[in-house]
């Protein structure tokens, strides 16, 4: 039985991940602050805050007690996003951005690590970045930092763990129609601008990221690691091509 933690579950791209795994035959178990939306039918649920290092050592004691040893992938989507200019991004903004994204990310990877590296089993950890860490996007200071932390993480942990088969992959999406987008492209207005940037056409929907998530966790990806996969629409590959006016 594949088994797999999921942590900031109430997100629209963790809703996701959940229902394709579950279709798929994994067992899940799910960690959240906010667990009154989540499906009952796709697994237990665990109320927890994993930007402390308690609340995720409790989340990972929790799932390794229920799974009998640690799960086979951690998919962390937890996190959060501000968009402000740096002079008008106040310090408890700054903590806040950096606690949701960057310390529940460390605190996450920490508890399962030292997991995986005692059971020797192996594992897959997911974690998320974002395209504003790769490619400079105005009034994106604070999430920027937090979330080219992130990508750092993922580098520095799939090389101190890979002896023990810890694959560490990290998905770096752009703008993905979730509830904390939702304001960004509520207007025909504001969805027409979002998808403009995009080579592709169109920004990205919460299926997107969950496939390749799930992609990462599964394995079908056992020779990957250490990679942070831009999931972007082309946005930080691609220099359209403009004409002059």
């Amino acid at each position: 039985m594949n088994t797999v933690l999921i942590t900031g579950a109430s997100g629209g791209v963790a809703k996701a991940a959940a229902t394709q795994l579950h279709d798929a035959g994994w067992e899940l178990l799910r960690v959240s602050r906010d667990i009154d939306s989540l499906d009952p039918a796709l697994g237990p649920v665990l109320p927890a805050d994993v930007s402390s290092e308690d609340g995720a050592q409790n989340a990972l004691d929790w799932a390794c007690s229920h799974f009998n040893s640690p799960p086979m992938a951690v998919i962390h989507t937890a996190g959060s996003s501000l968009i402000a200019p740096i002079a008008r991004t106040r310090v408890d903004q700054y903590r806040a951005v950096m606690a949701a994204n960057l310390d529940s990310a460390f605190f996450v990877s920490r508890a399962y690590a030292a997991a995986v590296q005692k059971s020797n089993q192996g594992g897959s950890l997911v974690l998320f970045s974002s395209v504003v860490a790769r490619v400079g996007v105005a009034n994106h200071a604070a999430i920027a930092a937090a979330k080219g932390g992130v990508e750092a993480l993922a580098r520095s942990l799939a090389a101190d763990f890979s002896a023990c088969g810890l694959r560490v992959n990290c998905i770096a999406p752009g703008l993905m129609r979730t509830p904390m987008t939702a304001r960004l492209i509520a207007s025909d207005a504001g969805a027409a601008q979002a998808s403009a940037q995009y080579p592709l056409g169109r920004f990205g929907e919460a299926a997107d990221a969950a496939a390749l998530a799930v992609f990462l966790a599964s394995a079908a990806s056992a020779w990957l690691s250490g990679q942070v996969i831009g999931l972007d629409g082309g946005f930080t590959a691609v220099r359209p091509y403009v004409k002059a006016g």
